[in-house]
């Protein structure tokens, strides 16, 4: 008699919640079982059950990125099982394209697919049939249940009942409805307040960390805290923008209105909105690409962060240019970056004066224009030679794209320090330039 060829089997289970895995007996136990169940009846067969356990509780069908699937797809791939058994069909992949790709890898590797409660395998034409017919109605099941999930979301905040977890700065959530915290209250009503007056998220963010106005203090059912933190210009930006004040909830385009008590007035919110609209419409007008800043992408920190391209336009309408940190920028004078907001043109100039000081000296300037051939072929050294020689006469003919393009040809980064200026050549190295900038803003 012929014995049968050694078939190792492992059983996947799998359940979308983890409600209830902590009971004496399981769905994941009663799965593992029924699998255990089948192999031992194909004993005969050769079959046989690996030693690992391939168990994933409180899972969702619908994505193949779960700790036991990824160890299964391993040790498919390495070649340590022969045959996958699984209580039903779902309890695997509830995608029709995850399955897909699965059956593929399966093709791959000669593994087989049985289902225990289903009763068909991946090995035959018939199976692979079942296997698609059962596969689709799994994904319309899915895609039913989340149409419903969706409809229920849609009535509950026609209700006015609160579906979105931490309520906004303003509101407490008591049975599942929002209800004013009136100190928070008062927060976003002067939020609101001094950008009408001001006409600036920056300063209002500015007051803000003055005044020590804090974002939502919110501690969820397993006791962990988060918020608390000095309203920034995002923070700002967002209450600006949140249309909950108004009385309202949303999902997607639709309003549900008189769902709770309003924080602002529709005035108010008007009024400040066609603030928003016109500082839109003044940063379009003038954007930062369109404002030349000569050494963009080229000023960093001395902790290696790049400095930041900004600009303003006064009520004079005169037009100020800066380079600073990110942490400048977002707090603005309160900052306590080590560096402080450097004007644009100063900083320019001085590398500039550098460059015209290397460009008379004749050996330093074949190394740079040397360099700058290295960099970019296509330039023409003769060319190249007589323009850094002439740079005083042709520089202001330039147009700033030309300009931006020379500088880039020849400065590798330019690095700020409190006290001194490294310009960071790309044939001669570091150029160290003791010369501080003006720390005060225009």
């Amino acid at each position: 008699m012929t014995q049968a060829k050694r078939q190792r089997c492992a059983v996947y289970t799998r359940v979308s919640t983890d409600e209830g895995l902590s009971q004496a007996y399981t769905s994941i136990d009663a799965q593992r079982d029924a699998g255990e169940s089948y192999i031992e009846s194909r004993r005969s067969e050769g079959w046989v059950q690996v030693g690992d356990y391939y168990d994933d509780g409180g899972f969702s069908g619908g994505t193949l990125e779960r700790p036991a699937m990824q160890r299964l797809l391993a040790d498919i791939k390495h070649g340590k099982v022969d045959i996958i058994v699984a209580y039903k069909l779902d309890r695997l992949s509830r995608s029709l394209f995850d399955f897909a790709e699965l059956v593929k890898l399966f093709d791959t590797h000669s593994v087989t697919f049985v289902s225990v409660t289903q009763h068909f395998n991946t090995t035959d034409a018939m199976g692979r049939m079942l296997l698609n017919i059962l596969l689709t109605f799994a994904q319309f099941e899915r895609e039913l249940t989340s149409e419903r999930i969706r409809d229920k979301f849609i009535a509950s905040k026609r209700k006015g009942f609160w579906m979105h977890g931490i309520p906004p700065l303003g509101y407490d959530v008591e049975d599942r409805r929002l209800v004013i915290n009136e100190e928070e209250a008062k927060r976003v009503r002067w939020a609101f307040r001094r950008f009408i007056e001001t006409r600036s998220i920056q300063k209002v963010a500015e007051d803000a960390r003055k005044l020590g106005h804090n974002n939502k203090v919110w501690v969820s059912k397993q006791g962990r805290k988060t918020g608390g933190m000095v309203l920034g210009k995002s923070a700002i930006h967002k209450i600006l923008h949140t249309r909950t004040y108004l009385g309202l909830l949303q999902h997607r385009d639709i309003d549900f209105e008189n769902t709770h008590p309003p924080i602002i007035d529709v005035d108010v919110w008007r009024e400040a909105h066609l603030i928003l609209s016109d500082n839109s419409v003044g940063r379009g007008n003038m954007t930062r690409a369109s404002v030349p800043f000569l050494l963009k992408g080229l000023v960093f920190a001395p902790n290696g962060r790049a400095l930041i391209p900004w600009h303003t336009t006064k009520s004079n309408g005169r037009l100020y240019r800066y380079y600073q940190t990110r942490e400048t920028m977002e707090r603005g004078r309160l900052s306590e970056s080590p560096l402080p907001r450097l004007p644009a043109a100063e900083l320019e100039d001085i590398v500039l004066q550098q460059l015209r000081s290397i460009f008379k000296r004749q050996d330093l300037l074949q190394e740079v224009v040397a360099a700058a051939i290295a960099k970019d072929p296509s330039l023409d050294e003769a060319r190249v030679t007589v323009a850094t020689r002439q740079i005083d006469r042709i520089w202001d003919s330039l147009f700033p794209e030309e300009q931006s393009q020379l500088v880039r040809q020849l400065i590798e980064r330019v690095v700020v320090k409190p006290d001194a200026i490294e310009i960071r050549l790309l044939a001669l190295g570091d150029v160290p330039v003791v010369q501080e900038l003006s720390k005060e803003d225009a």
